[in-house]
């Protein structure tokens, strides 16, 4: 099954100039969706996680599911203020400014394997301030894995870690 058939395209959102790619209506096709969840614990299973962490919001999609599916746990990375509880945080620079990611400070142990999830590497950013709060908190970061990767934004590169892709848009 080629799931790019399920993935819609939403042209200007959300400003004029940004294709979208939404994953709402690969969600929506339980048929679709059960073989995504499959192919990422295909991929991910050999890194061995002891947890799977997804970057908000829909990285939580595909981390939740997939922790269930491979029987470990699961962990959110947040924007800033926004886990109850005390927290670590990573601050990362963007274009135009900075911005800040978060965990909650005891979800995460030394020494943890861990492979991060999101639904999409564009620029490679956000994984990347992911990948090191991570690291912060002594967790053993063995991979990134996303649903939809844009290969033309070369986020890969900023990434230091195996990075897994289930659909490549390649323009």
């Amino acid at each position: 099954m080629d799931i790019r058939q399920h993935i819609r395209t939403v042209p200007d959102f959300p400003k004029p100039g940004i294709l979208f790619y939404d994953i709402s209506t690969l969600l929506a096709h339980a048929d679709a969706w059960k073989h995504t969840v499959h192919q990422l614990a295909e991929a991910v299973a050999p890194h061995k996680p002891d947890m799977l962490v997804g970057i908000e919001s829909r990285g939580f999609l595909a981390a939740a599911p997939l922790a269930l599916e491979l029987g470990v746990g699961f962990a959110m990375v947040r924007k800033k203020g926004k886990l109850p509880g005390r927290t670590v945080s990573y601050t990362y620079e963007l274009e135009y400014g900075t911005d800040t990611v978060e965990v909650q400070e005891d979800i995460v142990r030394p020494g943890q394997r861990v492979v991060v999830l999101d639904d999409l590497l564009a620029t490679g950013g956000t994984m990347a301030a992911s990948i090191a709060l991570l690291r912060k908190m002594g967790a053993d970061v063995r991979a990134a894995a996303f649903i939809i990767e844009l290969s033309f934004l070369n986020g890969r590169g900023k990434l230091d870690v195996p990075s897994i892709s289930l659909a490549r848009y390649e323009d």
